[in-house]
């Protein structure tokens, strides 16, 4: 290598060379500097770049508004042209109307849909068909009102670029007569709506047998009304919304309930062991209580229903326990005194029985043994001495009642016969008593059922109820519930009686109730003879109370009422009338008056019974040839609503008005 070429001019140290990166020269010392300084006197670098991205900025800009602005100007000659026609892209329940002017799409949408209007619309939800009678909701399209909505533009422009490449069924305006119309919705969610049903297993005689969860349904009644109003002229079948209600067993946590617990449950039987008796809890019994229940995570949980156990050991096994009583209050001279509690001692079932879902899951021959537990009494001697019942504080008497009457007046007398009200508890005759039927002890007797005479078990409840509420009364109970006789009875006060009616299957339909307000307990005493029932209230006296009756006005004419001679009996009737009954009730104490409670009562008339031989019936008469008759649209004949039975009610000859229980 040549002198020439390896020589170099001399270099600078690191400090040297980082002051020269950091500092600025202040003024050219060389040559060398000179033309350095020459050099660093140009533009930075930014500076010259500067220029040219500014121009591509401004060029870019100018394209851009180039582009909005066309695209703008295309947008407002869209909107332009297509003002007074339908939107595109625009569907009517099937039919296409798209670009269509506002008199030709009307004129389609009638040619299409109008012939579907009169018929049946077909729905479906969850795999079942329904079907909706238009007619009978009072659903009409409004035309006008369709083609309207139909042609309004969309100003979105995003909306109308897409309406280049799609369509949107925005279905017809409809209305609806709207009491009929959501009836029939309300038709259609009864029928579509299931409650999700887990899986279980169940018993037939002793085969377990796997029944799978089954998910809910419910329809969305609002999107529903929705759909049906805009789509029911549409061809073919409308979908209904529905939602799924989830399960949380699976048709295999079924059937591992069944392997694993429900088979070997009623492999055999299961002995309960008590305390020098056992008893055999047999395969069919074991069938009768298992249940199952599906846990969080979805398997099934063995339960043992309580009743159906006891129900088939407790018999057996009822000498190992010591059965306790209630404190109860005897009346006898005038004077009440206390029969003490006695505590007993019996079999717990539910510790008991919690171990059988384990002991039913082996096989050969299982047991299980009884827990016994005290037993304290419903009502102690304490809790009783504490109600402070120490002297009568309401009293009624009533009198006169048919033999079989009787019978259940002394039926229902001994049920409600030393009934403890403590204070603040509401007392319910339907509810003490429960059902009043044959299997209960009641007879059929007297009734009066709107205005006409005839038998019912139970008649003569009423006077009993009557006796019971005016006791309440004068002892200056709540008065809750009560309901006075339909037509007035003679042997009752006037707007001071009650009555009472159970359906068939003993609920309640008219009941009579009292509410203990005071801070002292109530005892009902009842006593019967073959002549009067009274009953007494017992408790800590806080008022007097006086009853008011007013005069009679509001008079109604009785109508008259034509019964078959058969099993008619006649009647003059009575007039029906108004009464008003003061209660006034004051401080036993002082004197004071509390407070008045005035009840307006009306006793409907009692209709005349005219009877009368039935007229034969008429030859029947050639039909007429069929001829051509104008529509006239005839009226349908209004159905008059069914009848409901007032109470039943014991009758005798000397009342003037009569009832239902």
């Amino acid at each position: 290598m040549s002198q020439e070429n390896s020589s170099t001019e001399p270099q600078p140290d690191d400090e040297t060379r980082q002051e020269a990166e950091t500092t600025e020269p202040t003024a050219p010392a060389s040559a060398e500097s000179a033309e350095s300084s020459e050099f660093s006197a140009e533009p930075p670098e930014s500076a010259v770049d500067s220029g040219p991205d500014r121009r591509k900025l401004r060029k870019a800009g100018i394209i851009a508004g180039a582009v909005v602005g066309g695209l703008t100007l295309l947008y407002g000659l869209d909107l332009l042209v297509s003002q007074g026609d339908v939107a595109r892209g625009t569907v009517v329940a099937g039919v296409d109307v798209a670009g269509l002017s506002t008199e030709d799409a009307e004129r389609l949408l009638r040619t299409e849909l109008e012939p579907r209007l009169a018929g049946p619309v077909e729905l479906s939800a969850e795999g079942a068909s329904y079907t909706l009678d238009p007619g009978s909701v009072g659903l009409r399209v409004d035309w006008a009102a369709t083609v309207e909505e139909a042609a309004r533009q969309p100003l979105n422009p995003f909306t109308r670029i897409a309406s280049f490449f799609s369509s949107d069924d925005i279905g017809v305006v409809s209305a609806a007569d709207p009491r009929r119309f959501d009836a029939e919705v309300e038709r259609l969610r009864a029928a579509i709506d299931r409650d999700a049903a887990e899986g279980t297993v169940r018993f037939e005689g002793l085969t377990p047998v796997a029944q799978d969860p089954k998910e809910g349904v419910k329809l969305d009644v609002a999107e529903a009304r929705s759909r049906i109003l805009r789509y029911w002229p549409a061809e073919g079948t409308l979908s209904l919304p529905v939602s799924t209600l989830p399960v949380r067993s699976t048709p295999e946590t079924v059937r591992a309930a069944l392997e694993e617990i429900a088979t070997p449950a009623v492999s055999g039987p299961v002995t309960v062991r008590g305390e020098g008796r056992d008893a055999v809890l047999a395969p069919e019994a074991i069938a009768a209580a298992l249940k199952f229940s599906a846990r969080e995570d979805g398997s099934l949980a063995p339960r043992i229903e309580r009743k159906a156990v006891v129900d088939a050991v407790g018999a057996e096994l009822a000498p190992t326990e010591e059965r306790g009583r209630d404190a109860r209050f005897v009346f006898a001279g005038g004077s009440v005194r206390i029969e003490p509690s006695v505590h007993g001692r019996g079999i717990d079932w539910d510790k008991t029985l919690a171990g059988l879902p384990g002991v039913l899951k082996q096989r050969g021959e299982r047991a299980i043994t009884a827990t016994y537990a005290a037993q304290p009494a419903a009502l102690t001697t304490e809790q009783a001495e504490r109600l402070g019942i120490k002297e009568v504080i309401g009293e009624f008497t009533t009198e006169g009642f048919a033999y079989d009457s009787g019978i259940n007046i002394r039926t229902v007398a001994e049920e409600v016969d030393g009934a403890v009200v403590k204070p603040g508890e509401t007392f319910s005759l339907n509810g003490f008593t429960g059902p009043r039927g044959l299997e209960q002890g009641y007879v059929a007797a007297g009734v009066i059922s709107n205005g006409v005479p005839g038998r019912a078990v139970g008649g003569g409840i009423s006077q009993f109820a009557t006796t019971l509420y005016n006791a309440a009364y004068f002892a200056g109970m709540k008065d809750t519930e009560h309901k006075e006789h339909s037509y007035y009875i003679s042997r009752y006060p006037e707007g001071r009686e009650a009555t009472v009616y159970q359906n068939p299957d003993g609920s309640s339909v008219i009941d009579l109730k009292f509410t203990n307000d005071s801070e002292t307990g109530v005892v009902i005493q009842t006593i019967w003879t073959e002549s009067d029932i009274t009953v007494r209230l017992w408790g800590t006296k806080r008022y007097d109370v006086e009853s008011v009756t007013g005069e009679r006005f509001g008079y109604t004419s009785p109508p008259v009422q034509v019964e078959p001679i058969e099993t008619c009996s006649p009647s003059s009737g009575a007039s029906g009338f108004s009464v008003t009954d003061t209660r006034i009730l004051r401080d036993a104490a002082t004197g004071q008056e509390v407070r008045r409670e005035p009840r307006t009562v009306v006793y409907n008339p009692q209709p005349a019974i005219v009877c009368e031989e039935p007229e034969p019936e008429p030859e029947p008469e050639p039909e007429p040839r069929p001829s051509p008759e104008p529509d006239d649209g005839g009226q349908a004949e209004t159905e008059q609503p069914p009848s409901t039975p007032d109470d039943a009610e014991g009758l005798l000859p000397g009342d003037s008005q009569a009832s239902t229980q």
